[in-house]
């Protein structure tokens, strides 16, 4: 009987592994949830190399070869995570080839640092997707103002883009919007589209995090009884109306006017991916953000335990689209009852650069660590 991943899979909905480290993938783990587990891609960012480099010494024998070899800092680090992002893309070579290119996709993150400079995210990506050299490789650029023309250039120059960090339905409407205009570029100048594949990453339980802390603080507040009560009902909502209504979204761009000509000439829809899906709430079903949000031409990608949860208990059904009009109307009452819940959602951009940019950082100081160790015992 297939895994409840491989179901999802067989409903459109395709299932990444939110998890990169190279002891998983040389014992031969990795692989087994490719042929197994209904594991289609991977994604990585800098939170998850931190954790991967930092916490583990799987990387020691890497670091001290390139060492030998004169790299240190940035360039030491950047060698050891295109390594691991190659070895993913060949591991999942089969699967990009089965599935014509749609799947077997892994994901690299331009430095966090360069976030809000347009050009200097360009050049970065650009050389990152000629040093991966991987057919199957998905660049990952920030959908912040200064990622939206990164993005239409680097899509223009037929470079795969996962835009990551999407969190508010205004920014997702500008980064359809950003691949849109790569197509549209690329397509004025005679360049094929067909083997231009994106998704547009928008993160899911960290919307919860944010906005149930605001009702909770709002019920502390209310006087009275009825308005708490209200209140409280709201809690656990907005990461998954927040979702569903940027589905609506993706259905209503991909399937309008303006994509159809681009589509009659091979283009892709930019499949929307939903991140950060394990449940940061005790409270709340451990696979909520997976079964709530199943639905045609998505990624979801899972950190292994939120996989394993969904593979061991998890409901399969098709649930992207349901209570839409349910979603409405928490974006309109939760502001009428002091919860401003857009604002508070755009709030996470920010934040969520600041905490890649410290992983980064983190992950720098980690390495300089290990380097310092093993020049020390040499």
């Amino acid at each position: 009987m297939p895994s409840r991943a491989e179901q999802l899979n067989d409903l459109g909905q395709s299932v990444w592994l939110d998890f990169i480290r190279r002891g998983h993938m040389e014992s031969g783990a990795f692989g087994n949830l490719v042929s197994e587990s209904g594991v289609v891609g991977v994604t990585s960012n800098p939170t998850i190399f931190q954790k991967a480099i930092g916490g583990s010494s799987d990387y020691d024998n890497a670091i001290e070869r390139r060492m030998g070899e004169g790299l240190k800092d940035a360039a030491l680090l950047e060698a050891i995570m295109v390594e691991d992002i190659q070895t993913a893309c060949d591991i999942l070579a089969p699967v990009h080839e089965r599935t014509d290119g749609v799947d077997g996709r892994v994901s690299i993150e331009v430095n966090p640092h360069l976030a809000h400079d347009t050009e200097g995210t360009i050049q970065e990506a650009r050389r990152l997707h000629a040093e991966v050299n991987r057919p199957n490789l998905h660049v990952k650029v920030p959908a912040t103002l200064e990622g939206l023309p990164a993005i239409s250039a680097l899509i223009a120059d037929g470079i795969c883009i996962n835009v990551t960090l999407i969190f508010t339905l205004e920014r997702y409407a500008g980064v359809m919007d950003a691949y849109l205009r790569g197509l549209e570029q690329r397509a004025s100048l005679g360049q094929p589209l067909r083997d231009i594949h994106s998704v547009a990453s928008f993160f899911v339980s960290r919307v919860d995090s944010k906005v149930d802390k605001a009702i909770e603080e709002r019920m502390a507040q209310a006087s009275d009884p009825k308005a708490r009560e209200t209140l409280k009902g709201c809690l656990g909502l907005a990461a998954i109306a927040n979702a569903r209504l940027a589905y609506r979204a993706f259905e209503g761009t991909f399937g309008g006017k303006r994509f159809r000509p681009l589509a009659e000439k091979g283009a892709r829809r930019q499949r929307p991916l939903w991140a950060s899906t394990s449940t940061k709430n005790p409270a709340y079903r451990d696979v909520l953000y997976v079964e709530q949000l199943i639905g045609a031409d998505t990624v979801n990608t899972m950190p292994l335990e939120t996989l394993d949860a969904f593979n061991d208990h998890g409901e399969v059904a098709i649930r992207i689209e349901n209570d839409l009009a349910g979603a409405d109307r928490l974006f309109e009452g939760l502001p009428a009852l002091g919860v401003p819940l857009q604002s508070l959602i755009a709030e996470l951009e920010p934040e969520g650069v600041r905490s890649f940019a410290k992983s980064y950082d983190d992950l720098m100081a980690a390495l300089e660590g290990k380097r310092t160790t093993m020049k020390g015992s040499r």
